[in-house]
């Protein structure tokens, strides 16, 4: 049986696992919240249909459901990771659409509601570079000297005609002023990207690691481009439009991807795991655990690490 090295080797890498578990004493858990959130690009304020690979079903966990309050997703999603830890505490993630979309009042209300629940010790706020601004940058600079608070912004990638290409409605510039607002603020920054988008090879996505780590993030999450069912993607895959990684070809990629990222960047993830009724390709037939584990064997085996290619300009 494979086992989880992550948790018993020193890595190659800045890993959200053990910098997380040096800012708690206790285990920390995330749990998901549809708060009722829409984007700009599927409402027509930028543009209609969404981002051309996205299906938020993908990462929607069973205990998410718009039509509960808040209180109520927490709580059953406490429900659902309390039988192993009971002494765990969470993270109230705001992930599915964007979660900054709306006015302050709301957002004040919807995240204060979720701080109130007990055993939640922060918030992750999943949004668009382009769904900030300073009011709503400042509440969350002052709810951050009161609680822990990630903000996660969706890059996706650093290449704006591919930003057009897939519907994003923003650009990379937009990305790096929010990242710069937010990271100036004293608030931890994320950024999430996919590798393997249309048209973007190997090489591209190298170059666009060194762009990333020019930015003030603080961590990373890393996924593999996905076909997932009922979204814009899935004709052009099936017209043999884009090409989707094998695992060989994905940890080839990340081994040199992470080499040109800034040492002190945290990598959260490197693969996301869509449901399998929703999930075209690539079927990998591996858990995330299995491939971190795989791909920490490939980075100690050819003795690759976290920023060694890496140039601050």
């Amino acid at each position: 049986m494979m086992q989880n090295l992550t948790n018993k080797t020193t890595l190659p890498y800045n890993d959200f696992g053990s910098w997380i578990r040096s800012k708690f004493p206790y285990k920390i858990q995330k749990i998901s919240i549809d708060a009722g959130f829409s984007c700009p690009n599927r409402d027509g304020r930028i543009s209609t249909g969404g981002c051309t690979f996205c299906n938020n079903s993908t990462f929607n966990p069973s205990y998410c459901d718009k039509n509960k309050s808040i209180i109520e997703q927490l709580e059953t999603g406490k429900r659902f990771f309390s039988r192993k830890y009971p002494e765990m505490r969470y993270l109230a993630y705001f992930q599915a659409y964007t979660n900054t979309y709306g006015s302050l009042d709301n957002l004040k209300k919807m995240y204060e509601e979720a701080l109130s629940t007990d055993g939640v010790v922060g918030l992750v706020i999943g949004t668009r570079p382009d769904c900030v601004n300073d009011d709503i940058l400042n509440y969350i600079e002052d709810l951050s000297r009161q609680t822990f608070v990630i903000v996660e912004y969706g890059i996706e990638s650093a290449n704006n005609e591919t930003l057009k290409r897939i519907n994003r409605g923003h650009t990379f510039e937009c990305s790096q002023i929010a990242i710069e607002k937010t990271a100036s603020r004293g608030i931890i920054t994320s950024g999430h990207v996919i590798l393997g988008l249309p048209r973007e090879d190997e090489e591209e996505d190298i170059r666009q690691a060194s762009l990333i780590s020019q930015t003030k993030l603080n961590i990373i999450k890393i996924h593999q481009l996905q076909i997932i069912r009922g979204t814009k993607l899935e004709t052009e895959f099936k017209e043999n439009k884009i090409h989707v990684y094998n695992v060989k070809e994905y940890i080839h990629l990340l081994a040199r991807y992470i080499q040109h990222l800034r040492k002190d960047i945290i990598i959260e993830r490197f693969t996301s795991q869509s449901p399998k009724d929703l999930l075209i390709a690539p079927d990998w037939g591996l858990k995330n655990y299995e491939f971190t584990n795989m791909f920490v064997n490939y980075l100690n085996n050819n003795n690759i690490h976290q920023g060694q290619c890496y140039n601050e300009k």
